[in-house]
């Protein structure tokens, strides 16, 4: 305004203007320092302006923050659920196949899977739990629990054993081991029957129902008949040839364990004369003071026959799970096992007073084991399995 009025030398222009400000100032006044009074709502109008600005900025992050929280909390929940369901389907422990005599990963590499055998779970249910897997996986290195079910015996699941109570054990050994990324057995576990054939009917019933329950679990591997004994070759071959249909109806690339001859030891016989399915595996069990030179040629000659072993159960002293420990023999068997990359499962995961037994028979604790806690069996596998 002043520019547009101002023709006239600066003075004049300064007069002009402090006689506009007092006409305004007139005007504007009603008593007091009408001035002061501009300025005042002047700057209580800033600051009033300020701190809304300020408000804002406030509301502004916080609605950031809660976004952000809650951006987290999805991510989280979905990685629960993914963990959920992959427990199930997607355990860190991946698909696995029999390719010759080697066992491999989902991406062609050999595997050795290094694990520990529970004793019956009608007896000792308390061993299968989480926190005992994970003793043994972050502790010893172990990446595979064998649940061994008692077909025959007290507690056996065709012999009054609670089938209800066997079964949800098998469960949660089944989700405590995927859920900690580790591969897991489902034991048949024929002893005292001898024969597979003495059961059949309740086996297929048995793996039908567990193979539909886990058909998209990559980590379970079945075995279907411990250790036969007082049958022949054939009576396996054709109990094997009932039951793997069952199984691969349901779950078609799972691994499966077949037992063999004399508490599986003939592996040569099942080379002479093997199955026709993929990947199966055959078993041979040791007790190393007890099966020495004799049973270790039969494993090399069947080897060398292009069979695929598993040795699914083994102790260190002799067959009977008592006696002294031959470390000698058990060196041997480690050799070999090592030298093939063979996988194994150590017996057994209680703390019964009985040599083959991993934990001491004074300790009651049933997971967070030191070394102190275990049996010389127990300090002998876990070096084993560490190495």
């Amino acid at each position: 305004m002043c520019r547009k009025t101002c023709n006239k030398p600066r003075k004049r222009c300064f007069s002009v203007m402090v006689a506009l400000l007092l006409i305004l100032g007139l005007f504007a006044g009603c008593g007091g320092n009408s001035d002061s009074g501009w300025v005042s709502a002047q700057v209580d109008g800033e600051e009033a302006e300020t701190e809304a600005t300020q408000e804002e900025a406030e509301a502004e992050e916080e609605e950031t923050e809660a976004e952000a929280e809650a951006e987290e909390e999805t991510e989280e929940a979905d990685g629960a659920s993914a963990s959920n369901s992959g427990s199930k389907s997607t355990s860190s422990a991946g698909g696995l196949y029999v390719d010759g005599t080697q066992l491999k990963d989902a991406s062609g590499n050999a595997i050795q899977l290094r694990g520990i055998s529970t004793h019956g779970i009608g007896w000792f249910p308390e061993y299968v739990n989480e926190a005992a897997f994970q003793t043994l996986r972050d502790t010893w290195g172990v990446n595979l629990i064998r649940l061994a079910m008692y077909s025959a015996e007290g507690a056996g699941y065709c012999t009054g054993g609670d089938q209800s109570s066997l079964k949800a054990t098998i469960d949660t050994g089944v989700t405590a081991a995927t859920n900690l990324g580790m591969y897991v057995i489902i034991d048949w576990h024929i002893l005292s029957d001898g024969n597979p054939l003495t059961y059949e009917s309740q086996a297929v019933e048995f793996f039908n129902e567990m193979s539909a329950k886990y058909a998209s679990n990559t980590n379970v591997i079945y075995e279907i008949c411990n250790e036969p004994n007082g049958s022949s070759w054939s009576d396996i071959k054709s109990y094997a040839e009932t039951v793997i249909p069952v199984i691969r109806a349901n779950d078609p690339d799972a691994v499966i364990l077949v037992g063999t001859p004399n508490w599986s030891q003939y592996v040569d016989e099942a080379a002479a004369n093997p199955l026709s399915f993929d990947n199966i595996m055959y078993t041979v069990h040791f007790y190393a003071a007890t099966h020495k030179d004799d049973l270790r040629n039969r494993v090399t000659t069947a080897l060398n026959g292009g069979l695929p072993i598993f040795v699914s159960e083994f102790s260190v002293c002799d067959a009977s799970g008592n006696g002294g420990i031959d470390y000698d023999s058990a060196n041997a068997w480690k050799d070999l096992i090592n030298s093939n990359n063979l996988s194994y499962a150590a017996w057994s995961l209680c703390n019964k007073n009985e040599t083959s037994a991993l934990i001491s028979s004074s300790v009651s604790a049933t997971s967070g084991w030191t070394e102190a806690d275990l049996s010389d069996a127990g300090k002998w596998v876990m070096s084993m399995i560490s190495q």
